[in-house]
């Protein structure tokens, strides 16, 4: 079985978010055998910063799935989409 490589563009629910402490608790949040490979930003407008986490998944069924439930509850996150999606 192989792994994918997926960015991931997380939107918080507000512009005073704290990014970092938003980091951790993503982190936290991750289904077994997912690991997040380094994040980017991205100014998205007003203020509002989008997290974009690479996270590494298992190549099974369901792909992403886990990972984007597990992100959406979270708290402090408005939006979870999948920006790009590999096989590694």
């Amino acid at each position: 079985m192989g792994k994918v490589a997926a960015k991931i563009k997380v939107m918080p629910n507000s512009p005073e978010i704290d990014l970092d402490d938003l980091q951790e608790r993503l982190e936290q949040s991750l289904p077994e055998g997912a690991k997040i490979n380094g994040f980017e930003r991205d100014d998205v407008a007003f203020g509002l910063v989008a997290l974009l986490p690479t996270v590494i998944v298992p190549d099974d069924a369901g792909g992403t799935e886990a990972v984007e439930e597990s992100f959406h509850g979270v708290d402090g996150v408005e939006s979870v989409s999948v920006e790009n999606v590999g096989r590694i």
